[in-house]
C-alpha cells in the first residue's frame, strides 16, 4: 500500500489534460483516454468551478496487486483513519470499455464492504459526512479517497443518469435534462422550472431540447429553419419559428433561453451576453463547442467575456459551466440573473 497525495478527477475519457490544465496541479497519473487523473497540490479545489471534472476526491492511498480471493482485507487495512466515518460507500471504475467490464465486480463486493464499514461504526446514515470512494482502474488496482458532501458531485461515477422520453425527437433531450440535474437541485428545478413559463429554444430542430421543455410544463418558441420531428411537430405548448436563432429577439422577455447551434464559442457567448444585457432573459442554458486544440482556453475566453460585459453593466448572475456525460466535444453552461 502506498500512500498518494492530493486529488483524484474522474473526466471523461480523453480530457485528462483539460483537467490537469484547469486545476494548474501537479499532474502525477494522467493517461490519456483513462478517464481520470490522480494530481498533487493546489489545497482549495473547488468542484463547481471545473468544468472538466466529473467527480473531485480527495486521495488516501492506493492498493496494488489486489488477490482475487480475498479483495477485503487489504481494502479494509487501506481505508484511512480520517475522516473516521462516512456516509456513503461508493464502488466505481473508469467510464471506458475496460472500467465497464469492473461494473459486475462492483456490484457483487459492494454489500460485503458495506456491511463491515457497518460493523465497524464507520459507516453512519449522515449525509453531513464524507462519502467513502473506492476507484478501480482495474481490477487489481484501488484508489482510495473521500469526497466533501458540498464540493462534489452525488452521483455514482459523477454521472447524472437520466431518462429518455419514449417520444423525444432526438437524444439531445438528455443532454439538457441532465443540465437541469446538474446546475439546479430540486427545490430550483420546482422554483424555476414550472408550468405556464416560457422558454425559447435557438436552433431546436428536431426538438430534444423543445421536448425537454414542454415536458416540464413550459410554453416553447422553437427557433430553427430546420423542421422539428415527432411529437415536437404541431404540439400545442410549440410555436416554430423558421428564422436564424442568432437574428432572432423576442418581442417580450421570457424565463428560460437554451441554445445548442453549432458555432464558434465566443460567437455563442456574444449572443448569450447580448440577451442578458437587453433583459430578454432571466436564465440559459447554452453549449459552447469547443475546438480539438486548447480548450481550456477557448473556453475561459468565452466565459471570461461574458463575466466582464455583465460585470461592466453591474448586472449580478451566477455562471457555471459542465462537461456533462452527454455532451462530446463542448461543455454546457449555466446563466443565471440574480436578484
Amino acid at each position: 500500500m502506498n500512500t498518494l497525495p492530493s486529488w483524484l478527477i474522474y473526466c471523461r475519457p480523453g480530457f485528462e489534460r483539460d483537467c490537469v490544465e484547469e486545476t494548474q496541479a501537479k499532474p502525477v497519473e494522467t493517461a490519456e483516454n483513462s478517464g481520470f487523473v490522480v494530481l498533487q497540490g493546489k489545497p482549495r479545489l473547488s468542484y463547481r468551478q471545473l468544468t472538466f471534472a466529473r467527480q473531485l476526491l480527495s486521495l488516501h492511498a492506493e492498493v496494488d496487486e489486489l488477490p482475487e480471493r480475498d479483495r477485503l482485507t487489504p481494502l479494509l487495512k487501506a481505508i484511512p483513519t480520517t475522516p473516521e466515518r462516512f456516509s456513503m460507500l461508493c464502488l466505481e471504475v473508469p467510464d471506458t470499455n475496460e472500467g465497464k467490464t469492473l461494473s459486475g465486480f462492483t456490484r457483487r463486493f459492494q454489500p460485503l464492504l458495506e456491511d463491515q464499514l457497518r460493523k465497524d461504526s464507520r459507516l453512519l446514515d449522515d449525509p453531513s459526512l464524507p462519502r467513502l470512494h473506492i476507484f478501480f482502474p482495474d481490477n487489481q488496482r484501488a484508489l482510495i479517497a473521500s469526497s466533501a458532501p458540498h464540493n462534489s458531485s452525488g452521483a455514482l461515477n459523477g454521472i447524472h443518469r437520466v431518462s429518455m422520453a419514449g417520444d423525444a425527437p432526438s437524444r439531445s433531450y438528455l443532454k439538457l435534462a441532465e443540465a437541469f440535474e446538474v446546475f439546479l437541485d430540486k427545490k430550483e428545478q420546482a422554483l424555476w422550472l414550472k408550468p405556464g413559463m416560457t422558454a425559447i429554444d435557438l436552433g431546436a430542430a428536431p426538438g430534444g431540447w423543445t421536448w425537454q421543455l414542454v415536458q416540464r410544463g413550459l410554453k416553447v418558441v422553437a427557433v430553427d429553419n430546420g423542421p422539428l420531428k415527432g411529437a415536437a411537430a404541431g404540439h400545442p405548448s410549440i410555436r416554430h419559428l423558421r428564422e436564424d436563432g442568432f437574428r432572432f429577439r423576442p418581442q417580450r422577455p421570457v424565463d428560460w433561453l437554451v441554445c445548442d447551434m453549432v458555432e464558434q464559442p465566443q460567437r455563442v457567448a456574444a449572443l448569450m451576453t447580448e440577451w442578458f444585457v437587453r433583459g430578454l432573459t432571466q436564465r440559459a442554458i447554452f453549449n459552447l463547442k469547443l475546438p480539438m486544440k486548447k480548450r481550456v482556453a477557448a473556453l475561459h475566453e468565452a466565459l471570461d467575456s461574458i463575466r466582464t460585459a455583465l460585470n461592466n453593466k453591474g448586472i449580478r448572475y451566477q455562471l457555471e459551466a459542465k462537461q456533462l456525460y452527454h455532451d462530446r466535444e463542448e461543455v454546457t453552461v449555466y446563466l443565471a440573473r440574480k436578484r
